[in-house]
Parts: structure tokens; sequence; C-alpha cells
């Protein structure tokens, strides 16, 4: 019997799972009016969700965290048939959230951060699909006949390169943001492992592909917007910005730069500038020769 009880305890451990989280208290309003939705108050629901996670964590299983979407649930449960009211219907849902992206591996982390990671990371999910979106609608140039997406898919990804290249192979977070038809845009890319001697940095190739997507919807929509990036050399953080401007993204001086991070997006007010971080201008990259698509 006690070889039976370890043998499931291996077991549960092999066994991925995935838990779907509510993470905004109006999506939790949402979910009550299902009679079969036991919970009544946000900030003890998310407690519980975190001592599970907690729980499996000790036991060495592996939880992938997805957003729980109830409008995308009532809709999943509508085109299969389902009856939303059931836990079943609301762990198939899940499973399949999971699998289909985005979600957050749980490595211990409070519930603080697990959050906004999951909320970054569906925003940014959603930026790809509507820059996809944005490039199939673009049509052809009306000068040179040729696709607008493909155009400037070709220049945007010569343009990650370049850019990849000119911060060189030291730790980078470079965020892309483009507000393009009225819809707001992020990629958020990483720098890849150091690269091979001779060869040219890179960033993380899924990386890479999300922020040659959405700088492409900007160029195609002529849409505005930029790039920033943090270098972390020998502990040492600083700071530079591009903004996209005609096909090619365009160095910010140092006060621009300044400006841009030391300011509240929403309200406009001054930010206290972050301690051990340099500001430091965008480096000019080599722009290929202009296209009548830009």
């Amino acid at each position: 019997m006690a070889r039976t009880r370890t043998d499931a305890r291996l077991l549960r451990r092999e066994m991925p799972s995935a838990v779907g989280l509510l993470a905004d208290a109006a999506d939790f309003a949402a979910m009550r009016r299902y009679a079969s939705f036991l919970f009544d108050d946000h900030a003890a629901y998310l407690r519980q969700v975190e001592g599970v996670l907690r729980a499996r964590a000790a036991q060495g299983a592996y939880t992938a965290v997805a957003l729980f979407d109830p409008p995308g649930f009532a809709h999943f449960c509508a085109e299969r048939e389902l009856d939303p009211d059931t836990p079943a219907s609301r762990c198939r849902y899940v499973a399949e959230a999971a699998a289909r992206g985005p979600a957050v591996p749980y490595g211990g982390q409070p519930m603080d951060r697990l959050v906004p990671q999951l909320l970054d990371a569906a925003a940014r999910s959603r930026s790809r699909e509507r820059a996809a979106a944005l490039l199939a609608a673009a049509g052809r140039c009306e000068d040179c006949g040729e696709h607008r997406a493909d155009a400037a898919l070709a220049r945007s990804g010569v343009l990650v390169d370049r850019l990849a290249e000119a911060l060189g192979p030291d730790a980078q977070h470079v965020v892309g943001t483009v507000r393009s038809a009225g819809f707001p845009l992020v990629a958020v890319a990483r720098s890849a492992e150091p690269p091979a001697a001779g060869g040219p940095p890179r960033l993380r190739t899924p990386d890479a592909e999300a922020l040659r997507l959405v700088l492409a919807a900007g160029i195609a929509t002529s849409g505005t917007g930029g790039v920033v990036a943090r270098t972390t050399r020998a502990g040492a953080e600083s700071v530079r910005g591009w903004r996209l401007r005609d096909g090619w993204l365009e160095p910010l001086t140092e006060k621009e730069v300044y400006a841009a991070y030391c300011t509240d997006a929403r309200t406009g007010a001054p930010l206290p500038p972050e301690p051990g971080v340099e500001y430091r201008p965008g480096v000019p990259l080599l722009r290929p020769e202009k296209g009548c698509h830009r």
C-alpha cells in the first residue's frame, strides 16, 4: 500500500497541469452568474488559487497559468454545445486556453507578480493577432503593386537584425510599441545566448519574430511608436530609445529617452529617474535604400 501511494505521488509530479485565473475583478464578477461557480470574493479567490499553485510546486509539479476570459469561455461553450454552468466545461476551456497560449509557468512568484505577468503575456498575444490582421488587410502599393505586408515584413526583419547588432551581445530587454489604426501593439524581446565567435548578436527567435511583426504592422500602416532597449553590462544598466518614422527607427536623444522613461504614460506626470540607470541616446541604424513602399 505504501508503494502504491508513493507511485501515485510520483505520477502526479509527471503530470503537467493548467490553472485558469480570473485576474480581473470584473471578470470574476461575470463568472458569478453561474450557479456552479461557488466563489464570492475575488481577493479570497486569488489567495486560494495561490495556495493551490504553491501546493503543486511543493510536489515538484509543473503548472501553467492561463488567463480565464469569460466572454471567450461563453463563446467556447456555444461553439461546442457545452453547458457553461459546469466545472467540467470550465476545466476543458482552461486546458485548451493554456495549450493555445498565452500561459505563464508558475515558479513560486507571488500573486502580485503573477497577475501582471499574465496580463502582459495576454496583451502581447493580442498584439500579435492584431498586427497579423493589419498586415493581411494592408493591400498592395499603388505605385509598384507590391504587397505592403511583404515589403513591411522584409523591412522590419532588417530593422530587428540591425537593432540587435547595434545593441551588442550584452543582456538586452527590448520593448517595441506601435499605435496603428487606433490599436496599441506591443512586443517584448530579449537577447539570445552569446553568439558564436564572429557571429552577430541576435534576439531570441520567438521574441524577435513578435517584434518584427509589430514593427511591420506599424510600417505598413504608417503607425506611430518606437523601441526602447535596456542593456545590462557588468551590473550597470543603460536605456536607449528610437522612434518609428517613415518606415525606419530614428534614434532619440538622451533628453528624449529620459523624458520617455520619466513621464507617467497615463497621466503625463513626471516620475523620478530609476537609481543606477543611465539614459543614453539611441544608436543610428544603417537604413537600406528607400523604396516606394517606404
